[in-house]
Formats: structure tokens, sequence, C-alpha cells
């Protein structure tokens, strides 16, 4: 399964309104300035996210958008199964060999877990607990 850039820039929106939540709105410029993403791509991405309801957008000369439910709330599934459709590697039939099609399954729901156990909170206070650590090894 591949995550398009509609998946990838829908996180990105989500993450910078996670990480300013209780703070008031935030415009859609000033996330695709500090992202150096397109503004207008990202006005096509909102929309879904406002109609299922993880959004809601504020008018107004300090308007912007908010997230609907706290950080804790969202998870990354939430966001990938609007913008991309359900989750699922491969498109299987009844037809496909029993021993593939529960290969499928399981891949299915193994990604499925990981995307529905990372909240938008997780996401955004992430830290890299050394996993790419350089070491220097003395001769």
């Amino acid at each position: 399964m591949k995550i398009s850039t509609k998946g990838r820039y829908g996180l990105t929106i989500m993450m910078e309104l996670a990480s300013k939540f209780g703070e008031g709105p935030t415009s859609l410029k000033s996330i695709a300035e500090k992202n150096q993403l397109s503004e207008h791509y990202l006005e096509q991405l909102i929309a879904p996210l406002r109609n299922a309801g993880l959004v809601k957008s504020i008018r107004g000369a300090y308007g912007g958008y908010i997230l609907s439910r706290a950080p804790e709330e969202i998870t990354s599934g939430d966001v990938i199964r609007v913008l991309e459709g359900p989750i699922s590697p491969v498109d299987f039939t009844d037809e496909d060999d029993p021993a593939k099609r529960d290969l499928w399954i399981r891949i299915k729901n193994s990604i499925a877990e990981v995307l529905d156990s990372t909240t938008l909170a997780g996401l955004i206070t992430y830290q890299d607990e050394g996993k790419n650590e350089n070491f220097m090894f003395y001769i």
C-alpha cells in the first residue's frame, strides 16, 4: 500500500492543527508556507477532512481551521481513510487462493492496527529515541 500526497499532506495539515490545538484557528496559508506546500492543494484536502468532521472552519479576518476533537482522539487512520479510502494492500476476491487471501487480510489488519493506534498527539510528541544513532568505533 502506498500513501499518496493526499494522505501525506493531509496528515501534515492535521499535525499542524494538533500542535496549535487550543490556541485558536490556523490558516492554510501558514501551514503551506511552513511546510513549503501548495496552499491551493491544501484547500482541496481540507474539504473532505471538514466534511468528515475532523476539522472545523472559522471564518473572519483571524479565521482558519481547528481540530474538531482533541489530538488524542483523532488517529492517523481516521485521516488516511478520509483522504485515501479503505485500507487494503490489494483488491482481492473470493476467487483468490485462500492462503493469499489470508495474507492480504493479515497485511491489511496490520496496517490498520498501526494507523488506528497512532494518534495525532503521538505524532506531534514523537521523539526519535536514538534508533539512528551514529556510533564511533575506536580501533
